[in-house]
């Protein structure tokens, strides 16, 4: 087969949720990685002060792209903005740049989503599902589209222990969901919500189960993949060790911990902490839509991106290697010495949140308000009590991911893949890694 690299040569992409973690380091990997390739057309909605093409602009100039300026500098040329709101009928498009589009592009990224876990289901529905159908219905029209590979979740099914690499019947047709939700008020969605969900634990998992049925259905005459990461975190080679934008997720809670903010955790020291580098994932990302694209595979490919299978990485070892990590680096302007302790037991996990938590923020800002200051601890324990209790349900269980398309893929890629192009996606399991 060709070389990824040469799969990718003079073709135009579109890629959406390039804003978002993901979406910037799988557009600077493609760049940089596949070099001929002709276009990336990236949909950008308006933003209140600040233009589509600003946007671009501003995520092109952080350090994600410093790499990517040394080897091509005239890089920016191959981006074409064009303006688009996913949540608009037929994506909000010019007519004309519509024309272009259904004409040139050769293959689709939709990273696009929401990944808040505590969205309203009628927003979560509307980002993830009916975005999801709108792009599929241009997609079906585009004239020469090889494939079409859509980012979703390890955790689409999570409520059942063993999860295959197919697209599970869906829990209502999200069809009839979408249609339901125009005429639904926002007191009567929210009634209906917990019984939609079930056993599933957010409207994120929840509607990112609904978009993958959506994918497999609307898009069963396209080539069509399906990437499912697990928990994403910092890179881990490429561009560089460690990036990262943001502290949503187990970022957000590692930092909190090295600050010495964090000292306690709901968690099961057995379950499995199935976290997944950025790169990896994009790196998967590209090579599966290269597969798809050069094989045409009869059915939808679906790739659990996971790592539990093989490299085990439990949550107590999580915990070792955050304190040791920030105990030899430690942070700047720590509130206290990094030290977390993780229980299972409900008495014993509120135990430690009072002795550990709110008791210290609280004499904490009593010292602030003396000296004259504005207490702010309180606040920020209460909004890292909020993220905790949404990553509990994720930290207390383990499934198991069949990862057999996974393996076939890497196994796909020449030694020339493999190392020059740096599309290394399976070696990291081989190690055990801390992405901190």
């Amino acid at each position: 087969m060709v070389s990824i690299p040469e799969y990718y040569e003079g073709k135009n992409v579109l890629l959406t949720g390039v804003t978002g973690f993901l979406g910037k380091v799988l557009l600077e990997k493609l760049l940089r990685s596949c070099p001929k390739v002709k276009a990336v057309y990236v949909l950008v909605r308006k933003k209140a002060g600040q233009t589509p093409e600003a946007r671009i602009e501003e995520i092109t100039s952080c350090k994600l792209f410093d790499r990517l300026k040394e080897e091509q500098p005239d890089f920016k040329a191959k981006i074409i903005v064009v303006l688009s709101d996913l949540t608009q009928p037929e994506l909000d498009l010019n007519e004309a740049v519509k024309e272009t589009l259904i004409e040139c592009i050769n293959i689709i990224f939709h990273c696009a989503a929401t990944v808040r876990f505590n969205e309203t289901l009628r927003d979560a529905v509307q980002l993830n599902v009916t975005a999801t159908q709108q792009l599929l219905f241009l997609a079906q029209r585009m004239k020469n589209l090889e494939v079409f590979t859509h980012v979703s979740t390890a955790f689409a099914y999570c409520n059942q222990k063993q999860i295959e690499e197919v697209v599970y019947p869906p829990p209502v047709d999200p069809r009839k969901l979408i249609d339901s939700l125009e005429w639904m008020d926002d007191g009567l969605v929210k009634d209906i919500t917990p019984k939609l969900l079930g056993d599933r634990p957010n409207t994120y998992i929840y509607t990112k189960a609904l978009a993958e049925y959506i994918v497999q259905q609307e898009g069963a005459k396209l080539n069509t993949a399906i990437i499912r990461p697990s928990i994403v975190g910092a890179s881990w080679k490429e561009p560089f060790p460690g990036w990262i934008d943001n502290f949503n997720g187990p970022s957000g809670l590692f930092i909190a911990a090295g600050k010495g903010i964090l000292r306690t955790m709901r968690a099961s020291n057995s379950a499995v902490a199935d976290l997944i580098p950025v790169d990896i994932v994009v790196n998967a990302t590209l090579a599966a839509a290269w597969y798809s694209g050069v094989n045409r595979p009869k059915n939808v490919m679906v790739y659990n991106c996971t790592t539990g299978g093989t490299n085990p990485f439990h949550w107590s070892e999580v915990e070792y290697h955050v304190i040791s990590t920030f105990k030899r680096n430690p942070l700047e302007q720590a509130f206290r010495r990094p030290n977390v302790n993780l229980t299972s037991n409900h008495l014993l996990y509120h135990y430690w949140i009072a002795v550990s938590h709110k008791a210290p923020a609280f004499l904490y800002d009593i010292y602030l308000r003396i000296t004259g200051r504005s207490p702010r601890m309180m606040k920020t324990i209460t909004r890292l009590h909020k993220a905790m209790m949404l990553l509990e349900y994720f930290t207390s269980n383990s499934w198991i991911w069949n990862t057999e398309n996974m393996t076939m893929l890497m196994n796909q890629l020449n030694p020339e893949d493999k190392k020059v192009s740096s599309f290394v996606i399976w070696a990291w399991r081989l190690k055990k890694k801390c992405l901190i």
